[in-house]
């Protein structure tokens, strides 16, 4: 068996404390040791023998002695508090320029053509948090049959239709246009268009995560996983990070599973037939389920919930393994708004040398380097320094 390189994003787990996040008005946001200290400290014995405590503090999981990995914490070069961003400089895309978010909503312009292009009118139109807009707005979509329209803190045009009234291939070819408005046609406006499905009668409705598609940018030059793949080696994508390449550097996409518990098992059955490569996974819920939605006491129970899960993957790494757990920007559920906050994001390394502090990684690309370093992989010209022996 060759080498494998195990990268495990635990969506919008921030550690706080980015040295700008004052300029995106998130001075004081930290997820975990926030989440912590609102529900009377983290239940997470697994993440703490790792080494989580070591990275911060964080009440209920005091540092260990002796880590059983390495740690630390890497700072986000882009300006930019996004999934996108924070994935693509991972993999060595590091964005100079964030791209356009639309705080207002957006402009009638491309509201009137989405509506001529669809044959359907638009309701909503501004940041929201999906499941409160789909309560809110669903009554009306299923009296008149438009589309509910809104976007986040993310550079995202999100579509939200029930079911029973648009059905689900109406809805993903009105996403089709909408990503050839907004992505194509020689511009950029945003980085994702996504469909939001969902189902069920006012009061109880139920978003359809299985259903759900993301319609976003290929990458505009070679990642770590082209490189990884070009090698000859396999680049497996758990969850979203498909969408997020847009399939580039990818061998096999395993579709995101609708909880933490079957994303899981997806990481234990690729890592049960992969000989070689890079299995690179995003766990969304802690992002869209409690971050979003504001949800301290449900986001320890998830931190809980993967921590439960974390000896499985462990059990099953060989010394020819590297495991990497971070997140790709914060969602401090005590913070005010329902928006991504900007923080720094923890680091745990196991395998690649003794357990070690990693300090303070200056860009997520760190990663990239050390994943492409432990398969023997050449850099190829990406930045990012190897934090893997």
């Amino acid at each position: 068996m060759g080498r494998r390189a195990i990268v495990v994003v635990l969506d919008g787990l921030g550690a706080g404390n980015a040295p700008d996040a004052a300029d995106f008005g998130d001075e004081g946001a930290n997820t975990l040791a926030n989440t912590a200290r609102a529900v009377g400290g983290l239940d997470a014995p697994n993440l703490q023998t790792l080494g989580l405590g070591n990275v911060i503090e964080i009440e209920g999981v005091p540092p260990a002695e002796s880590p059983g990995a390495s740690f630390g914490l890497m700072v986000e070069k882009a300006a930019a508090k996004a999934t996108l961003a924070g994935h693509w400089e991972m993999m060595g895309i590091v964005l100079d320029d964030p791209l356009p978010t639309y705080p207002e909503g957006f402009p009638e312009e491309i509201l009137l053509r989405f509506e001529d292009e669809t044959g359907r009118e638009v309701i909503g139109n501004r940041p929201a948090s999906g499941t409160e807009i789909i309560e809110e707005l669903g009554p009306d979509q299923e009296k008149t049959g438009s589309w509910i329209v809104y976007t986040s803190a993310d550079s995202v045009f999100q579509i939200a239709a029930h079911t029973g009234v648009i059905p689900l291939d109406e809805l993903y070819e009105a996403c089709e246009k909408a990503h050839r408005m907004l992505i194509g046609e020689c511009k950029i406006l945003v980085e994702r268009v996504i469909a939001r499905p969902f189902h069920g009668e006012a009061g109880a409705y139920e978003r359809e995560n299985e259903n759900r598609h993301d319609y976003g940018i290929t990458p505009p030059s070679e990642t770590y996983m082209d490189h990884v793949k070009n090698a000859g080696h396999e680049v497996v994508a758990v969850g979203k990070i498909r969408d997020i390449f847009d399939g580039r550097g990818i061998t096999e996409h395993l579709p995101p599973p609708p909880d933490h518990p079957a994303k899981v098992d997806a990481i234990l059955e690729t890592l049960g037939r992969v000989e070689s490569g890079l299995v690179f996974a995003n766990l969304v819920d802690f992002d869209a389920k409690y971050g979003h939605r504001r949800d301290p006491e449900g986001m320890a129970k998830n931190i809980k919930l993967f921590d439960e899960r974390l000896p499985e993957i462990l059990d099953v790494l060989t010394g020819d393994d590297l495991l990497i757990i971070t997140a790709d920007h914060g969602n401090d559920p005590t913070f005010r708004g329902t928006d991504h906050t900007r923080e720094r994001v923890p680091l745990l390394v196991a395998g690649g040398g003794d357990p070690h502090d990693l300090g303070v990684r200056e860009g997520f690309s760190d990663l990239g380097a050390s994943v492409a370093g432990w398969l023997r992989v050449k850099q190829g010209g990406l930045p990012g320094r190897s934090f893997a022996s």
